[in-house]
């Protein structure tokens, strides 16, 4: 059983079990992500930038990937240019207002992502299949509240 700092008993769902745990998977996720950047040629500030295109429900923006990365507008621009010229992405004026730029994952690219990503989504069925469809909800719910709570946060003000 885990314990705490103070050396008595921890419960084995405490707040240090969750912490070890989630820093545990983020590092394991982290090291994969720093792979693909360099086998690549990006930044793992890139990588992000992709998930945050590929994930985003409504059309990605450079003004929206920006306030989601938390980067000033000339870094986003940066990073944009770099995925651009890589081939992961497309910058794509699709309104009538031509100075709005929509950015979206390139086929091939995205096909290069599920590629390399491949073993971490079969580690991740593979964790799946030792839990029953009621206990995945709950980690959904858990994982979604996480995100919440996590969007929430602001870095403290130097």
């Amino acid at each position: 059983m885990a314990t705490a700092n103070d050396d008595t008993p921890a419960a084995p769902t405490d707040l240090h079990a969750f912490a070890v745990r989630l820093r545990r998977m983020n590092g394991e996720i982290n090291r994969l992500v720093h792979g693909f950047a360099g086998d690549h040629g990006l930044h793992a500030t890139d990588v992000q930038a992709l998930a945050a295109i590929l994930d985003s429900e409504e059309p990605m923006t450079p003004k929206r990937l920006r306030e989601h990365l938390g980067l000033t507008s000339g870094a986003v621009t940066a990073c944009v240019d770099r995925l651009e010229r890589a081939g992961h992405i497309r910058r794509v004026r699709e309104s009538a207002d031509r100075r709005v730029v929509h950015l979206h994952y390139a086929a091939d690219a995205r096909s290069a992502a599920r590629t390399y990503f491949r073993p971490l989504a079969q580690a991740t069925e593979a964790a799946r299949a030792r839990f029953t469809e009621d206990e995945l909800s709950v980690v959904l719910r858990f994982l979604t509240a996480m995100s919440e709570e996590l969007a929430d946060v602001t870095p403290p003000v130097r």
